[in-house]
């Protein structure tokens, strides 16, 4: 029986079968060269030039990188091109679009510590994480709202008219029971890490939270008391804060104040009176007081008002708040400064006893 199947020629057989090889040969090669080429594309720049474009290199060479809010991924690697971070802003964009559509990671607007040499993805994990360069920010003892606003303005943590609007916002005053118009004197003075452009109402909150922590560690009892009881004591602590320069004598100023509530005097702090110019009225801090300053009229001005001004004057620390629950039990109803290079003061029980100090400290002026 003849078998009549064509055959494929040995030659013919050989020839498919190199094509074959060729073509994944030439597959293999342009896979190997395009895996070659983003590995090269990936890997950091063999110099860094340095401060480019302002960006600020450390002392441990670390570089801060910014992005600006609204920036797109496009703008973003040129400038990491431009400082000689990348070796391709247009690999950089093919990065962040693959990321963005199979991932959904995008990056976020911030500060952030780059640390060269870095490969374009590890430079992306960063800014991805959000996890930004925090700001020291100190609010000293004492400041205002309108002090501590152009500390973090200054600090690029937030704009001063939007940190002034979140402490004034109902929402917040009621969240945390403040019986107030504003934020004052519950914004416990500290130092702060906060990124830069940070919201104005987490800045207030961050604060705020802060004051009712370190408040409940150094009073626990405050926990249990009404909501004006506590501003009472926060108004005295404001006031206290502003009036004390050594801390032994806060508690005794304290005392006064409370002694003088107690009677129905008026508290008479030039504290306060200074409040209404700088604060109220957005004049200079004055370097001495007038009788045309202590008759201005204001609720804050406690030498016309009787009895507490409407809120705290600035934002106590701890040992003002430590006085204001545990002032010192004196009969003591006046105290003046004694000696201005060392902040204390003399205190007294009577009105001649307060006007005799005075002249002894004018005596001691003149020689």
């Amino acid at each position: 029986m003849t078998d009549d199947t064509e055959k494929t020629p040995p030659a013919a057989g050989k020839k498919i079968l190199n094509t074959i090889v060729l073509f994944f040969g030439i597959i293999l090669f342009i896979f190997a060269a395009a895996l070659g080429l983003i590995v090269f594309l990936n890997s950091p720049p063999g110099q860094l030039p340095k401060n480019v474009q302002g960006n600020q290199y450390e002392a441990d060479n670390s570089l801060l990188f910014e992005i600006f809010k609204g920036e797109s991924a496009r703008l973003v690697g040129n400038s990491l091109q431009d400082a000689g971070l990348i070796r391709s802003s247009y690999f950089w964009f093919l990065l962040t679009r693959i990321q963005s559509r199979i991932q959904n990671e995008y990056i976020k607007a911030g500060t952030y510590r780059l640390v060269p040499p870095m490969s374009q993805l590890e430079i992306f994990r960063v800014f991805v994480s959000g996890k930004q360069i925090l700001i020291r920010t100190t609010v000293p003892e004492g400041v205002t709202l309108k002090k501590t606003a152009l500390i973090l303005e200054e600090n690029g943590i937030c704009t001063g008219d939007d940190f002034l609007s979140a402490a004034r916002d109902p929402d917040i005053l009621s969240y945390y029971g403040i019986p107030g118009g504003s934020m004052e004197g519950y914004l416990f003075p500290d130092t702060y890490f906060f990124p830069k452009e940070y919201p104005a109402s987490k800045v207030i909150r961050t604060m705020a939270d802060n004051f009712y922590r370190r408040l409940a560690l150094l009073e626990p009892e405050s926990a249990d008391m009404t909501r004006d009881e506590l501003a009472k004591r926060v108004i005295i602590a404001s006031i206290v804060e502003r009036e004390y320069r050594q801390a032994e004598e806060a508690p005794l100023i304290a005392g006064v104040f409370y002694n003088r509530l107690n009677i129905g005097m008026a508290l008479q702090s030039c504290a306060t009176v200074e409040y209404v110019i700088t604060e109220i009225e957005g004049r200079p801090h004055p370097d001495i007081l007038f009788n045309r300053d202590i008759e201005i009229r204001n609720p804050y001005n406690t030498y016309m008002t009787p009895g507490l001004p409407p809120g705290p004057i600035s934002s106590p620390g701890a040992t003002a708040l430590e006085a204001a629950f545990h002032p010192a039990r004196t009969d003591y109803l006046y105290f003046r400064l004694a000696d201005p290079v060392h902040g204390t003061h003399y205190f007294s029980r009577t009105l001649d006893d307060h006007i005799k100090a005075g002249m002894l400290y004018l005596k001691n002026q003149i020689n």
